[in-house]
């Protein structure tokens, strides 16, 4: 383990980049279903969507990967990419826009910090959709630590907000 300087406070994930079989497909998910914007576009190679007109949150291309199949369980490779909502609502709508779209969840959670959908893209890629609540609301131990949980999520409670 290293004992070097520790990682700048403001670092964060920028995008991901997920090999898809077939991306038409995958657009049909992340920008028919998920909403996200497409940005651009390589022929039918590569896309570059975002949220909110930013260059690219998700690339996806089929350079490694035209027509290929999802890893087998077992391996290792990509657990899942997490979408970051910024309120509850939002979350909300995402979790209606699934169910109209009939994709079907893996799970869902309530884990103290955040609230969280689970499920598979069209490539059987993980994915997780959540909202994180005020840092006032965290559960923490008597000495101030963490206490994530995981809890069954109440969707029809998300649903009403």
């Amino acid at each position: 383990m290293s004992t070097s300087a520790p990682i700048a406070a403001g670092a964060r994930i920028g995008h991901v980049h997920l090999k898809v079989a077939d991306l038409e497909r995958a657009l049909g998910f992340y920008c028919g279903v998920l909403g996200f914007q497409l940005m651009q576009r390589y022929g039918t190679q590569a896309a570059f969507v975002s949220a909110g007109g930013y260059h690219h949150h998700l690339g996806l291309n089929t350079w490694e990967s035209l027509g290929g199949t999802p890893p087998p369980p077992g391996h290792t490779g990509l657990y899942h990419t997490a979408i970051l909502y910024p309120t509850r609502s939002d979350l909300a709508d995402a979790l209606r826009r699934l169910l109209t779209a009939k994709v079907p969840l893996d799970g869902a959670s309530d884990h103290g910090v955040s609230e969280a959908l689970y499920l598979r893209d069209p490539d059987g890629n993980g994915v997780e959709l959540y909202w994180d609540k005020p840092e006032s609301q965290w559960p923490r131990t008597p000495s101030g630590e963490l206490a994530m949980v995981t809890r069954p999520l109440d969707l029809q409670a998300l649903l009403a907000s």
